[in-house]
């Protein structure tokens, strides 16, 4: 790291922008009173964090602290806190001592008043509608935090900071970008003039501690054991998969359980647009998308990857998501001897899935007939996986689907597991249960020849699971 990106790091800021100031007040704190006296207060807290910020900034040697792993930074960022206010006492408390400390490394090391919200494992996903206002979804329900910057300039330097990390960048010309966070969690990021309120920024956390298939069935009850049971078996037959559902239905997480099946003897490519994945295999080659420069070239979306990822002698090919194009590379790539990839898909059912594809695919311009782009999808994909996330927050599996083939100009399908909701008790918490169609796949030969034999008492109708 060069020493002006070093100064960049722990300003925050390009050369000649303001200094950082932000709201001192933590996530978990009661609401503001809007009594004067109050707002006085946070003023005169802000002020004071602002002066000794750029006071730490202009006194250290930035040269030995390049040097330094992120603890001993903390803790030299600590000492000059305490020194400074040695120097020149501020009418402030222990309990803002420490406060003004953990402020001043979060914005010299971190996201700034987003730290804290980082910090909480129960937060999924952290919304900052402006700088003034943040959302956060805990237990699948958004609440408002007391969170917030100072103002947009403010937001919009921790945007930067964001960006720059991974090697993009977001300005007039460019107002929306995706990028990632160095623990892996996804962000999205849109100014002004395109967002019209200021800039907003939408972070999906990433889990720290991946999920597991057991999570999903025991503590989060998505799925039943049997539905997991059959799933696992899929991914370890090599049976190509498709992945559906919404925005926040846990289409991503079910791809990286289901990933976790894959022998480690197996090579896997994975294509993303933002890194999500979290493979635990030794064997892995990650690729990532690239948006074009400030002079417009240098891009390289998911088609131009998926092309690369044919010559890189893969076993299992797994894309994050498909969105355009790239979904015809992707179907021939799962009819030519790559068994066993996965993807997933924006659509609210199974059969909305198959029009999505198929739309996708004409994107391609290849002029292919209806019944031939039909064809392909059902010679390529054998299961289609449905994930909602409910009106209460929950996420669950509510349809697995076999494709079974053609009749006409028509793709089949057959419903194995499904999740019927009945109703929502008193609490607004969705009422239902899981069951079996009794329909025996006709996938079911190709487990048993790849040694994983399912029972018929899987698939029995009969039973009802909560």
């Amino acid at each position: 790291m060069g020493m002006q990106d070093f100064r960049e790091l722990l300003t925050g800021r390009r050369d000649g922008a303001k200094p950082i100031v932000i709201d001192p007040a933590p996530s978990n704190s009661p609401p503001a009173s809007p009594d004067r006296a109050a707002d006085a207060d946070v003023d005169a807290y802000i002020k004071i964090k602002s002066r000794l910020h750029l006071q730490i900034l202009e006194r250290v040697d930035l040269a030995s602290l390049e040097s330094m792993t992120e603890l001993q930074l903390r803790r030299e960022i600590s000492t000059q806190v305490d020194w400074l206010l040695n120097e020149n006492p501020a009418p402030i408390n222990d309990a803002e001592r420490r406060m003004l400390v953990r402020d001043i490394q979060n914005e010299m090391l971190g996201l700034g008043p987003l730290e804290l919200l980082m910090a909480d494992p129960s937060v999924s996903d952290i919304l900052v509608n402006s700088y003034k206002q943040i959302y956060v979804e805990r237990h699948g329900r958004l609440e408002l935090t007391k969170v917030r910057f100072t103002d947009d300039q403010h937001l919009l330097r921790i945007i930067d900071k964001i960006v720059s990390r991974v090697g993009r960048r977001i300005d007039e010309s460019s107002p929306m970008v995706d990028a990632r966070l160095p623990d892996g969690s996804r962000v999205n990021a849109v100014i002004p003039p395109i967002a019209l309120d200021g800039p907003t920024v939408s972070i999906r956390r990433f889990a720290v501690i991946p999920l597991k298939m057991q999570d999903l069935v025991k503590v989060h009850r998505s799925l039943t054991n049997e539905m997991a049971t059959f799933l696992q078996g899929l991914a370890k037959a090599k049976v190509n998969m498709i992945i559906s559902g919404g925005t926040g239905s846990g289409k991503t997480t079910l791809l990286n359980i289901l990933s976790g099946t894959i022998p480690e003897t197996e090579r896997i490519v994975t294509i993303e647009d933002a890194a999500e994945l979290q493979l635990q295999q030794p064997h892995v080659i990650r690729l990532e998308t690239r948006p074009p420069n400030i002079e417009g070239k240098g891009e390289v979306n998911q088609r131009s990857l998926m092309r690369n990822a044919l010559r890189m002698r893969p076993d299992r090919i797994l894309m994050g998501e498909i969105r355009g194009a790239e979904a015809v590379d992707m179907l021939q790539a799962m009819n030519t001897g790559h068994e066993g990839s996965m993807t997933t898909i924006h659509a609210n059912n199974p059969r909305d899935a198959m029009s999505r594809l198929e739309n996708m695919v004409s994107m391609a311009g290849l002029n292919l007939p209806h019944k031939a782009m039909r064809q392909q999808i059902t010679s390529a994909i054998s299961v289609v996986i449905q994930a909602n996330r409910l009106t209460d927050g929950q996420r669950k599996i509510t349809s697995i689907q076999e494709i079974t083939g053609m009749e006409g100009d028509v793709v089949t399908m057959q419903e194995i597991f499904a999740y019927q909701q009945t109703g929502v008790d008193a609490r607004g918490k969705s009422i239902g249960h899981f069951m079996a169609t009794g329909l025996r796949p006709k996938i079911a030969d190709k487990l048993r020849n790849a040694g994983i034999d399912l029972p018929d008492a899987l698939f029995d109708s009969s039973l009802r699971y909560e």
